[in-house]
């Protein structure tokens, strides 16, 4: 039988530096900030795994991403999360288990990314006639 415990780790308020709080208040506008927000390499490639469960662990979104380095993926679970758009969630279990999933506010920006994917799809088949 196992136990587990779960530890939302994203409930505890995450506070911005002080660069990063001035890096705001000279950059608020609005598409701005969600660039800033969205911005990394593998960031929307993480949003939409964990969006179509196709991976909720770090090991399974490591093997998606093609090997991605640890550090760097890292380095983006703790900004998606920082910025409220993934949660963490902390099993204390043997061996450790962590799942990652979409906030109620990642939910929100997947209407943005939609908005964005057509655009795109737009813009591909206009660019060779521009």
């Amino acid at each position: 039988m196992i136990l587990s415990m779960k530890k939302q780790t994203n409930d505890d308020h995450q506070l911005l530096t002080n660069f990063e709080i001035d890096e705001q208040e000279k950059n608020n506008c609005p598409v701005t900030n969600t660039l800033r927000i969205l911005s990394g390499k593998y960031k929307l490639p993480i949003v939409e795994l964990v969006r179509n469960n196709e991976a909720g662990r770090f090991g399974e979104l490591r093997r998606k991403l093609d090997n991605v380095a640890q550090a760097t993926l890292t380095m983006q679970l703790r900004e998606l999360e920082r910025d409220g758009i993934i949660s963490r969630t902390a099993f204390a279990e043997s061996p450790p288990r962590v799942e990652y999933s979409l906030t109620q506010l990642g939910q929100s920006l997947l209407p943005v990314i939609e908005v964005l994917k057509v655009w795109n799809n737009q813009y591909c088949l206009a660019w060779p006639k521009l």
